[in-house]
């Protein structure tokens, strides 16, 4: 079986958002989050899954990593 990316759901402080999901995606999730409880023996919700995944997402995206570094570059020279 192949090792999923999310592997545990860190406990951090919670903001809350409110999203409507197109029912495909909403249908991965649960599928996910099913494949995730066969391979840690744990179930979990699925919703939990949004806020890693995401990170995730644009933790590993070049161009949002750049642009984040840039911009930071550039407030940092500003103060």
């Amino acid at each position: 079986m192949p090792k999923l990316r999310i592997s545990e759901i860190p406990s951090d402080r919670p903001v809350r958002v409110t999203a409507e999901l197109p029912a495909a995606v909403h249908r991965d999730l649960l599928a996910y989050a099913e494949a995730l409880a066969r391979e840690t023996g744990q179930a979990i919700d699925p919703l939990k899954l949004i806020a890693p995944m995401l990170g995730r997402f644009m933790a590993t995206d070049r161009g949002f990593t750049k642009l984040r570094r840039l911009s930071q570059a550039r407030d940092t020279s500003l103060g």
